[in-house]
This record gives C-alpha cells, structure tokens and sequence, in this order.
C-alpha cells in the first residue's frame, strides 16, 4: 500500500508540473519581450556579419560609427587622422600617403606636372614649404623654405583639416591660369600674397652641367630621381668629352633627397670599385653596404659638394662618403640631418604607406639624424637656425651627438644632426629681409616686360651677355615703380647689399628667358661665394686633410 500510494503521488506532482511549465515559459518569454523594448537595441546581426568579421579592431569601430552613429560623420576623414595620429608617434618621416598623394608623389619623381612648383609638408594642420622647385613660379616669385601657406585664392587652408590632395587639386591646374597664394614667413602674422601663374614643371634632377673653368665642370643635382643619375652621366659625358672636364664641383644646396641607389651610382664615377658609400641596418633588415661599382668612366680629380640646410637624405649620403673618405670638399652649411631609410608600401585603397625600415650610416659608421623624439620644434629647424645665428656664424653649429668619428685621413667629424661642411659659407643676409623678398617676387612680372623693351639690345651669346650686361639704374627704377603700383614698400631697399642682389637677380632672369638656364646659373654662380670658394680649393691643390 505504501509503495501505491506513493507512486500515485509523485503521478499527480507530475501533472500540475507539467500544466504550470508552459504558463511560466509564457510569462517569461512577454517579461524578456517588454523589458527588451525599453532597452537600447543591439543589431546583432551588423556586428557579426559586418564588423567582427575583420579581425581589426580599428575597421570595427569605423563600421560601428558609420552604421549607428547618431550624427552623420566622414568615416573616411576619420580613418585618416587615426593613422596619421598612429604613425606620428613613430618619426616624422613615416608617412601615409592618399591615392591623390600617391598619383602626384609618383609624378615627381618621374615625370612632370602642371602647377606653381612647390614641395611641401603638412605639418599641425598648417602647410610648410619645403623647397620651390628650381626654375617654377614659386621659386622665381621668392617664395622661400619654411613658408607656411595659409591661404589659397583667398580661401584659408590652415588648420581646417585639409588633405593634401585637396591641396593638390588647388595648387594645380593648366599652365597659363593664376594662383593665388598666401603664406606666413617665420612669426610674421601678415600673409605675403604671391600671385603666381601655372607652368608645366619638368621633374628634370639635373638643372644644369657646364664648365665653370678649362679644367672643373659644374653640375647642380635638385633630387634623386629614377632617372637621376642617367641625367648626370649625359651632363658629365658632355662636359669630360667635348669641354675637358678634370674636376667636379657638385652642387646640392637644397637638394630634399631620393632614391639612394641613384645617389649611390652618382658616387661610383669619383670612387674606385669596392669602396664603401653607405650601408644601412634596422630592425628587421640586416646590415646592407653599398659599394662603388668599378664603372667610373672618367678619371675625376678634385671634387667640391656644395650642401645647404635643405640638403637632406641621398645628399647627406653623398657628402658624407665624400668626407668621410676625404675625396673632395665639403662646402656650405650643416646640411638637414635625415639618417633615415623610408620604403613605401601600397595599400588596398590606392595609397601607400611610407615606412622608415633602417638607419643609414657614412662610411666612417656616423648617423646623422636630428633628433627628434625629444624635440617639439622638428619641423621649425630651419628656422631656428636662422634665428639661433647658426646660419651666418659656424661657432653656433650644434649636433645632438657628441661622439668622435675619424675620416680615412684621421679628421674628427660628428653625427646626430646633418654633415657639418668642411668649409662654412654664411647665408646671405639680405635672402631673409621681408622688403626684400616683397620686391624680389615681382621681378619676373618686371622682366618679362623688360625683355620687351631690350630684346634688340641682347647680345646673341650668352657668354658675353654673362660678362658684359648691365643692370641700369633706370631698369631698377622700374622695378621700383612696378612695385610701387603694386602697393610693396621699398624705400629700405634702394642702397648697399640689397641693390646688388636684386641686380644680380633681374640679370639672372633675364639671363634664364633669354638664353636657359645654363646662363641663369652662370649669372648666379659668378657671385656665389660658395662656388667661388670651391673653385679656389680646387684649384689650390691643398689636400682636404690639410684644412
């Protein structure tokens, strides 16, 4: 009876069990569906099928953002400041660069464009000049390094955020149109404006090879290019077979850098074969030397690089083998201090990645990289050294690493901030006067209309226009007037220094339309004291190690 009545009972818990299972399945299920209406909404399916899936927390976030953002928002801006962001914190040379970038980069250094003939940087928002390209607007204008433009047909461009193929598509178009353009020189708060019209700009590496005596070529080298060194080799066949070239004076002032396997061949017509040029070595990357070749196809005697604080990356290289090895002289001032080797990557998107992979090191194991993990004001350095005296005394020259390195003939030379030149050359002063550069941007204006006036009065051969043409008083008169037309000041200007330079230029200018650049350069290498001073060393005959 006892085991009966039991099983009967536990029967009967069973049933009213099974009667009040679906009632409470059924109370929760409308409890989770009321509670789930007054939460925020998680689409569940966005975030496995079109976030989780990539693996990359970054493209999540962005797809998040782009999809449930409460506010409409340019994804696409904002994926390019968070790798921009990213790669700041390495050096300033990694770099991304945009499709529109990239199709202009690759431009550059290889083919040719229309536009004002500008390189430039951007730096906090702000757009900092880091050469005119030889022979363009901007640079005939006097637009200078450093130049922070701020403004284009009046429409401000700093610090708004915007990208450098905007910039691009600004600054470029079809020769004959105008610009115009508005910069801040140094801590000037007054724009400068700089009217310029396009040109098409040869991306030419050689600006021009030509004898500056019987015996010494002159050959001024802009960038390292791809075709770099077969420009040099045409401009130096020229000079050795048909002018009698014995010695080089190789000019880099200015010269931002490149690709250092065209720098490398450029060192093999002055080395012999095996000696070392370089080598760099990074993390990843092994030890790479890069040697000269043994293909010399002239026998070059004395050697001068002329090098400036825009002489930057392949030139450094160049200098220092040529220092290190005490092949020639090193003429100019410290040169930009860029010891770091940049290889670029493509991306999915069109663009590219510019990645620092190594370091690279003279022969004598010296890198002369700025320092720039402690220092806010990399960018400003030119700058700085015009302000610090740096540029007119070389008793303030100053490099970030002390440590002693020995040339071949066992002279003392130093790393940690460019090569500092064997031969100081202050810059000239009257370059960074504002009343200067005011009137000096409107000599092409003035010129061209110049040439108008004179052009029965030009000699034929440009040689004899080199040694025997004057700038009148009347023509600087004019220049004079012009800029008075155009609201420029310039009574500061009409006395000592500033009147032979702006002689010096309108005669180059007109040298430059009337006859090319060859003759440009002849007018202004005939009162460059940086030439001057490499022509009288080499000439000389006293041995570098004897300095």
């Amino acid at each position: 009876m006892e085991i009966e009545q039991s099983t009967s009972e536990t029967n009967n818990n069973r049933t009213q069990k099974n009667i009040r299972m679906p009632l409470i399945l059924a109370f929760t299920l409308a409890l989770g569906m009321f509670i789930g209406q007054k939460l925020p909404h998680y689409d569940r399916n966005f975030a496995l099928a079109g976030a989780q899936g990539s693996g990359n927390p970054l493209d999540e976030i962005l797809k998040y953002v782009d999809a449930k953002y409460v506010d409409s928002v340019n994804t696409e801006s904002l994926r390019r400041e968070a790798i921009e962001h990213l790669l700041s914190k390495l050096d300033p040379h990694t770099v991304y660069i945009s499709p529109d970038e990239l199709k202009a980069v690759e431009e550059d250094m290889s083919g040719g464009f229309e536009g004002i003939g500008i390189e430039f940087l951007m730096v906090d928002d702000t757009m900092h000049v880091i050469t005119p390209i030889s022979g363009g607007p901007a640079e005939a204008a006097g637009m200078l390094a450093g130049d922070k433009v701020v403004s284009i047909n009046d429409t401000t461009i700093a610090g708004v955020k915007i990208d450098n193929g905007a910039i691009f598509r600004k600054l470029r178009g079809k020769k004959g149109t105008s610009v115009k353009v508005g910069v801040l020189r140094g801590k000037e708060k007054t724009q400068r404006y700089f009217n310029l019209v396009r040109a098409v700009i040869p991306v030419q590496s050689v600006d021009v090879a030509y004898m500056l005596d019987d015996k010494t070529g002159y050959i001024r080298v802009n960038r390292f290019t791809e075709r770099t060194n077969q420009e040099f080799m045409e401009g130096l066949t020229n000079l050795a077979e048909n002018k009698g070239l014995q010695n080089l004076v190789l000019d880099l002032r200015g010269n931002p850098g490149g690709y250092l396997e065209e720098a490398t061949d450029i060192l093999s017509q002055v080395f012999p074969e095996g000696k070392l040029l370089v080598y760099t070595q990074g993390r990843s990357e092994n030890k790479r030397e890069y040697k000269s070749n043994g293909r010399a196809r002239f026998n070059i005697q004395q050697v001068a690089v002329l090098i400036d604080e825009g002489s930057a990356s392949a030139s450094e290289i160049v200098a220092g083998a040529i220092q290190d090895w005490d092949r020639g002289w090193v003429i100019g001032r410290r040169s930009y201090g860029k010891g770091l080797v940049q290889e670029q990557y493509p991306l999915s998107n069109g663009g590219a990645v510019r990645l620092t992979v190594a370091r690279y090191y003279t022969p004598s194991g010296r890198c002369i990289q700025r320092d720039y993990k402690s220092d806010s004001g990399y960018e400003d350095d030119p700058e700085r050294r015009l302000k610090n005296g740096e540029l007119t005394d070389p008793s303030r020259i100053h490099q970030s690493d002390s440590t002693k390195f020995y040339t071949g003939q066992g002279r003392i030379v130093f790393g940690g901030g460019g090569i500092t030149p064997d031969i100081f050359i202050p810059i000239d002063t009257v370059l960074t006067s504002s009343s200067y550069q005011a009137v000096r941007m409107h000599i092409p204006t003035y010129v061209a209309r110049l040439k108008e006036d004179n052009a029965a009065s030009l000699p034929a051969d440009e040689d004899q226009f080199v040694r025997d043409w004057k700038v009148t008083g009347d023509m600087l008169e004019g220049l004079y007037d012009l800029c008075e037309k155009e609201g420029v000041r310039h009574a500061g200007i009409k006395s000592g220094q500033y009147v032979r330079d702006l002689e010096l230029d309108i005669k180059a200018r007109v040298a430059r339309v009337q006859y090319g650049d060859t003759a440009l350069y002849k007018v202004l290498n005939s009162e460059d004291p940086a030439v001057g001073k490499a022509l009288e060393m080499i000439n000389s005959g006293t041995p570098v190690s004897r300095r």
